[in-house]
């Protein structure tokens, strides 16, 4: 019993399969043509064409894979046959079907496959033209499917010209009596150049009617230009010569009986009758083939959405030019805000926002130069003969600025912007991988600048993504291996010097270097995957200590937890906060979340929605480093805000600093007429602590109360029984 399905005509499809004469024959190039677009189009490593026989299927033309046939048991594409539509497999390790196939656990790893069927003219299906990636794919549009089975259609017709061919190559009786229902037209002439056959195909595609047609020249379907070159070439075969045309299938013009040419798909044969050569067309009218494969060619290097030019057109292009030791540029460009557009308004503005983009950068980069969409919101310039980066920095502001006009979309006027990297090649000096690499590390460093900004390429970025990459191997070990823990520093009531809460403050216990400085690895943690997993231990272990401390008698006490900016991409961070609270049993007035200016300058409903139900809940909403960047203070009046926390920077300059201390004492009186609490960060001074009492500071926190420390050490200080009640500065 078969460990595959069969379906109940397989031996009558096995024979019409033997009719093609396919199996077992060497590479073609029209069908090899076909699965090399194929994979360009929809970028895959893998594409086969499959003819599944009666225990094996037999690649009759194929990119990205060695052997040439497999067993049936183990073919995806058997299955294709059970269907007329695209037999797709979003991913073999979760589909029970092919969860264990050979080809899935073993070589070529298939995780994503699609196979259009071969359908003859009969119904039958012969095999697939078939899709193959190693990794899963969610989605495969109907666009892709419908391209995927023109692609099929293609392989089927050259499937049966061949076989038309074969079949007329056998006999001239053969050969004369399918002529009248053929839907190719098929011409015979003699040696003479006369027409002595002429169908009714031959009718409809060149609009002689036979008996008009009968005995005339056959140069009344011949373009006068190439009749010269056909008449020598039948004069060399009468004379006994070679024909070097015939057996070959070719594409030539022809020209129709109105004036028009028409493009068509010839195949000669010739036979010997009454001594005499006698020549046989078989002639496609292939009109609706070139367009489609002008749309096709078109599909394969250009954007469907935004009409530029694709990633494999690009690096064509590049290449070409690092071939040719032309200097150049690259302009990465990445648009920032873009998820959100998606995300709260839906796929249709996105899509909406890309095409004016597109516009927009074709409108203001000069037609000598290329504009291209890699995919997603990420779009390239590439600027053909410049060495010069200050024309090409020059040319990203201009870019930018463009881009952050506002998009009318509806009702809704959509605000994006734009960060680019900038790689610029002058002589040998990169290749096209090294260019766009280059242009991406320029285009990190501009994001980790501040966004709307461009950046130039350096020696210097690669040295930092090295260094950065290491670091973030280093912390998915240290993760996996508990490494990291929480430190919890003292945040004290100025007015009588009681402990009020703690910010929980994350350190890496490395089992070599010791205790790592946060400065050296938190912009990494913060910009890499493992943001969102560690932001959520890290509140839940904070909720879970404070409420332990809580229990021990400090009801009053307040835990400040930081964010990671990655932490409000989840949809579900307001119930992740409540969750924690719910579980530890800590109300929410005993937890304060800590957020930035890398945050709050985004200004998006993203972050405002999950942070004004949490506030509403009870949870305070504190201000990091406040005036230390470029938030807008009208910022303060839309946020949630509870409390803003005094910069260090700030605070250790007032005692000699008469600026420092104005900006001290004009947020003192800003947060007091937004009704928010005020802490001062990093006292580190009697005077400082003075100073800020003086500015009637609500709260401060710094080494002049205590270092950052582990949990069991602050319980000791700061929460036993013997201390819980005593003022803070007597434990210095």
């Amino acid at each position: 019993m078969n460990s595959y399905p069969v379906g109940d005509d397989d031996e009558e499809r096995i024979r019409i399969l033997n009719a093609f004469s396919l199996m077992d024959t060497p590479p073609e190039h029209e069908y090899d043509q076909i699965v090399q677009m194929a994979s360009r189009i929809f970028d895959v490593p893998i594409v086969l064409i499959s003819l599944v026989h009666r225990d094996r299927q037999f690649f009759k033309a194929r990119v990205g894979l060695d052997v040439c046939e497999t067993g049936r048991d183990v073919s995806f594409c058997n299955f294709a046959l059970m269907g007329r539509n695209v037999f797709l497999v979003p991913d073999a390790l979760q589909d029970e079907r092919f969860s264990s196939n050979a080809l899935v656990v073993g070589a070529p790893h298939i995780r994503f496959y699609a196979g259009a069927p071969l359908i003859t003219a009969s119904g039958h299906v012969l095999g697939s033209l078939c899709l193959i990636d190693n990794k899963p794919r969610e989605t495969f549009s109907e666009r892709d499917q419908r391209v995927l089975q023109d692609l099929a259609v293609m392989v089927i017709e050259r499937m049966e010209l061949r076989r038309l061919t074969l079949e007329n190559e056998d006999s001239h009786t053969r050969f004369m009596n399918i002529t009248s229902t053929s839907p190719d037209a098929i011409i015979c002439s003699d040696s003479k150049n006369r027409i002595i056959s002429w169908n009714n195909s031959a009718e409809l595609i060149f609009g002689h009617r036979s008996e008009d047609a009968m005995g005339k020249p056959l140069d009344i379907i011949i373009p006068p230009e190439m009749r010269s070159r056909h008449h020598a070439g039948l004069s060399r075969v009468a004379a006994g010569g070679p024909a070097s045309i015939i057996g070959k299938s070719i594409n030539l013009t022809a020209i129709h009986r109105d004036g028009h040419t028409l493009p068509i798909e010839l195949s000669l044969s010739q036979w010997t009758y009454a001594g005499e050569p006698q020549f046989g067309a078989i002639i496609r009218d292939i009109t609706q083939r070139v367009e489609a494969d002008k749309l096709l060619k078109h599909a394969a290097e250009y954007d469907h959405l935004t009409g530029l030019a694709n990633r494999s057109t690009l690096k064509r292009r590049i290449k070409e030019a690092c071939d040719a030791q032309m200097s150049a540029a690259i302009l990465l460009i990445d648009l920032d805000g873009f998820k959100d557009v998606n995300d709260t308004l839906g796929h249709a503005a996105g899509d909406f926002v890309l095409k004016v983009t597109s516009h927009r950068l074709r409108e203001h980069v000069p037609a000598c130069h290329m504009v291209s969409r890699l995919g997603g919101d990420e779009f390239v310039v590439f600027l053909f003969d410049t060495a010069d980066p200050e024309k090409a920095i020059k040319l990203g502001l201009a870019l930018i600025a463009v881009i952050e006009e506002p998009i009318e979309f509806e009702d809704n006027s959509i605000y994006i912007g734009a960060s680019i990297g900038v790689s610029v090649r002058s002589g040998a000096d990169y290749d096209d991988e090294q260019m766009l690499g280059n242009a991406d590390l320029a285009l990190y460093q501009a994001k980790s600048d501040g966004r709307s900004l461009v950046r130039t390429f350096t020696s210097e970025h690669r040295q930092t993504a090295s260094r950065r990459g290491a670091l973030s191997s280093s912390m998915r070990q240290a993760w996996a291996n508990k490494e990291f823990e929480l430190y919890y520093q003292p945040q004290v009531r100025l007015a009588d010097g009681r402990i009020t809460g703690a910010e929980a403050l994350i350190r890496w216990n490395h089992p070599t270097l010791g205790v790592v400085s946060p400065a050296v690895f938190l912009p990494a943690l913060e910009a890499g995957l493992l943001a969102v997993p560690v932001g959520e231990w890290i509140l839940r272990s904070a909720c879970e200590q404070a409420a332990k401390w809580r229990n021990t008698g400090c009801e009053e006490f307040r835990i400040g937890v930081n964010l990671f900016a990655a932490q409000f991409r989840m949809r579900d961070f307001a119930e992740m906060v409540e969750s924690a609270l719910e579980d530890f049993s800590l109300p929410a007035h005993s937890l304060e979340l800590e957020i930035t200016e890398n945050i709050i300058l985004r200004n998006e409903q993203r972050i405002m929605e999950p942070l004004r139900h949490l506030r509403s809940l009870g949870v305070g909403i504190a201000f990091d480093d406040f005036g230390t960047g470029y938030a807008s203070l009208s910022l303060l009046k839309d946020y949630p805000v509870t409390r803003l926390k005094i910069d260090r920077s700030f605070v250790s300059g007032v005692e000699r600093s008469k600026k420092d201390e104005v900006i001290v004492e004009a947020v003192v009186r800003l947060a007091n007429g937004f009704n928010l609490q005020v802490t001062a960060e990093g006292i580190e001074t009697r005077e400082q602590e003075s100073l800020m009492r003086h500015y009637v500071c609500d709260e401060g926190q710094g080494y002049l109360y205590g270092r950052p420390m582990p949990a069991h050490d602050f319980t000791e200080r700061y929460i036993s029984s013997h201390n819980r009640q005593a003022d803070v500065l007597k434990h210095k």
